[in-house]
């Protein structure tokens, strides 16, 4: 997944923060896991209780310093058989233990230690992820949920004071920046919990979350395309963008994290032939006067700013337990890492790209791309017209040319700003090739997002 291929080396989102809620097959926010994480996963999480401990113990207030991320310059290998160990490490299962029993209500508050159920879900160094359950032998007292999720935030909190000797003013800032950014995604999480638009939050801690467990598992690519499920994303979606959040609301967002990124590309040296032929490739393309064409058109397209998820692809889509028996609400939005306040036309645009993408391919590059999948004008009209109803007010009681007027407007729109996510994506991909351990062909997946920024520009004749 891009969320999407969980690292802890991100380069920064948003202003919400590093990535934060990446769980993969767990999902971001409360998904039905799929155990196993091996030993790898053990060592992440020993490594964030040692950040913890020095960091001034549970309630401490924690520093706020990254350590930087390491680079790498070598193609992924294949990868080898692991033996995975669903138990975390004794030391992990103690502090979950205390934190479940001091967090969460009812039975757990009695529960012997040697009936505390944990088993490790996924994660890497941007968290950690564990499935927390009562045993079958315990009875609830009243409410209180049997299994909950504990995400622990990873390399995030593997921080130094701000204040450090020896840290630059840059340093400093970034990292502060950081702390900042995990505030801030924590209260979204929050808000939205409390709003019945994303998972419970049970408990929260410097160290991560208590989060509801939601039975359900995340759509494949293909379902974003079925008539029903498309629907109910552009309800979710037109929801999303009502809200009113205690966040900046400058649309700053996009370009600025494209100017980051593109700054550290322009940066980037490769040794590996097969990366700089790649890089060289796409810096031919002239990225800065590309961008500078891209704003240019993007300013003069009319979009409103509102609170976007800016990541709407089927890995954050959840499909509960049981939602093939319901009319409505089979699906949940999730991960919101990299949330703010942005063009809708983004947020729609990019959904719109990602029925191209299929993250779950098993061989290098770990992608498959079909430009042939994008949207139809009648598929897109189909979510427009359901986002439409949902956002708007009034929107049924239209005549049929106002509705038409309005749904063409947002064509034009979203089409447009379809080409800002293969630009902002592509640049993504080219920065986690140089410092990301995960398994995955990030200068292939930028080739494949700036190939279909050019068919559209094509086929818009912009």
């Amino acid at each position: 997944m891009k969320t999407k291929f969980c690292n802890g080396g991100e380069a920064e989102p948003s202003p919400l923060g590093l990535l934060l809620s990446c769980g993969g097959e767990g999902g971001g926010g409360g998904g039905a896991p799929t155990p196993g994480g091996g030993p790898a996963q053990q060592r992440d999480a020993e490594a964030v209780l040692e950040a913890e401990e020095r960091g001034g113990g549970e309630g401490g207030g924690g520093p706020c310093c990254p350590l930087p991320a390491p680079e790498r310059d070598e193609e992924p290998d294949e990868p080898e058989d692991a033996v995975e160990d669903e138990a975390p490490d004794s030391r992990t299962r103690r502090k979950a233990y205390l934190w479940c029993k001091e967090f969460l209500p009812g039975a757990w508050r009695a529960l012997p230690e040697d009936q505390f159920h944990i088993s490790i879900v996924r994660g890497g160094l941007s968290n950690m992820l564990f499935l927390c359950s009562l045993p079958d032998s315990v009875q609830s007292v009243s409410d209180e949920p049997r299994k909950v999720l504990l995400r622990l935030y990873g390399a995030i909190l593997q921080m130094r004071s701000c204040n450090k000797e020896g840290a630059g003013p840059a340093q400093n800032e970034d990292a502060c920046q950081g702390a900042e950014a995990m505030v801030l995604e924590s209260v979204m999480f929050a808000i939205l919990a409390e709003r019945s638009l994303g998972p419970k939050l049970y408990g929260i801690f410097p160290q991560g979350r208590l989060e509801q467990f939601i039975p359900s598992r995340h759509l494949d690519t293909e379902e974003l395309s079925l008539p029903d499920i498309s629907a109910e994303i552009a309800e979710k979606m037109a929801t999303f963008h009502g809200m009113k959040m205690p966040f900046n609301k400058e649309p700053k967002w996009l370009f600025g994290t494209m100017e980051k990124y593109l700054n550290q590309v322009l940066r980037i040296k490769f040794t590996r032939e097969s990366r700089v032929k790649k890089l060289n490739k796409l810096l031919s393309y002239n990225l800065p006067l590309e961008m500078k064409n891209l704003r240019s058109l993007l300013e003069s397209t009319s979009s409103p700013v509102v609170f976007c998820h800016n990541d709407c692809q089927e890995g954050n889509i959840l499909f509960l337990e049981g939602g093939e028996n319901w009319e409505k609400q089979k699906l949940m939005l999730i991960d919101f890492e990299y949330s703010s306040y942005n063009y809708r036309g983004f947020d729609i645009g990019n959904h719109f790209c990602e029925w191209m993408y299929d993250y779950t391919y098993e061989k290098y590059p770990f992608f498959k791309a079909n430009i042939l999948k994008y949207p139809t004008k009648k598929q897109q009209l189909h979510f427009i017209s359901n986002y439409l109803a949902a956002f708007h007010n009034g929107f049924e009681n239209l005549s049929h040319e106002e509705k038409s007027r309005m749904e063409e407007e947002m064509l034009v729109e979203i089409n447009r700003f379809a080409l800002a996510s293969h630009f902002f994506w592509g640049l993504w991909s080219i920065v986690q090739a140089k410092i990301s351990s995960i398994e995955f062909g990030y200068m292939d997946y930028a080739l494949a997002r700036f190939d279909a920024y050019f068919d559209q520009k094509r086929k818009l004749g912009v």
